[in-house]
């Protein structure tokens, strides 16, 4: 395990990486027996920087629940991250500048009504527990570079849970729906590029249903004495790959009958 001074010290250059837009070297090639543990030890006391410099937790982000994702990983479970205030962007203009490599996904994000905690949270649990479910844009983005500068080996998983699961932003648009009237994993989305569709999918494409992640990060959670706040929300992963975007792209996220909604990188 990384000992204290390590952890700040990383969760300083990630701080640092995003003011500046520069992104830094792999962690895991300066670190070889760095664990998914001191990658979530990282990302806690990043998170931690930015509540003492005044941002609010607003929820949380699940990563990596596709079974392909899991595989190329070499995980057999996906990761999270958290929230903030300042993560949170209407459908309109999403400024290019806050961002240093932003990718777009298709996802849902479940508002809670209710906390969740414990180690035994199932999905039924999930949904007696949300207000209702809405279509969302996840921004993720890098501060720790994809590709090694030097090698171009590709980051490993503890690089990309160290850095916050990859979030940046999160755009929430199209109609609210309480969890009784649609059926989840049926929800599909088409996601255009300038007018042009990039991607499909279907929500069975989280782990068969995306209350299932939600369970889980509840249930992770609970060792840490921590849980799913009422009011939260919760990203529950994607039902597509990233679509690298760039200023001055608009993109068009149709959910079918929970609505449409665009915005543009400026």
């Amino acid at each position: 395990m990384f000992d204290s001074e390590t952890i700040q010290r990383l969760a300083r250059e990630l701080h640092e990486s995003e003011r500046a837009r520069v992104q830094v070297e792999h962690f895991s090639k300066r670190h070889p027996g760095m664990t998914i543990e001191d990658g979530y030890a990282v990302s806690r006391a990043w998170v931690a920087m930015k509540i003492a410099e005044g941002r609010q937790v607003r929820g949380h982000k699940i990563g990596l629940t596709s079974r392909a994702m899991q595989q190329s990983s070499q995980i057999d479970e996906p990761d999270y991250g958290t929230l903030l205030d300042d993560m949170f962007f209407a459908p309109g203009a999403i400024p290019t500048e806050r961002f240093i490599a932003p990718r777009v996904e298709v996802e849902l994000a479940f508002i809670l009504k209710a906390p969740l905690q414990g180690p035994d949270v199932t999905p039924e649990e999930v949904l007696a527990a949300t207000e209702y479910v809405q279509p969302a844009i996840e921004i993720i983005d890098a501060r720790i570079e994809q590709f090694d500068r030097h090698t171009r080996a590709p980051r490993r998983v503890f690089d990309t849970i160290s850095d916050n699961a990859a979030n940046a932003g999160i755009v929430l648009g199209g109609r609210k729906a309480r969890p009784g009237e649609v059926d989840l994993p049926w929800v599909g989305a088409i996601l255009r590029q300038n007018g042009v569709v990039e991607e499909t999918g279907l929500a069975a494409g989280v782990q068969g249903h995306p209350a299932i992640g939600v369970a889980w990060l509840a249930r992770k959670l609970a060792p840490w004495g921590e849980r799913l706040q009422a009011g939260e929300v919760v990203l529950a992963g994607s039902f597509t790959r990233p679509v690298p975007a760039k200023r001055g792209d608009t993109f068009d996220a149709d959910y079918g009958p929970l609505g449409r909604f665009t915005f543009t990188f400026n």
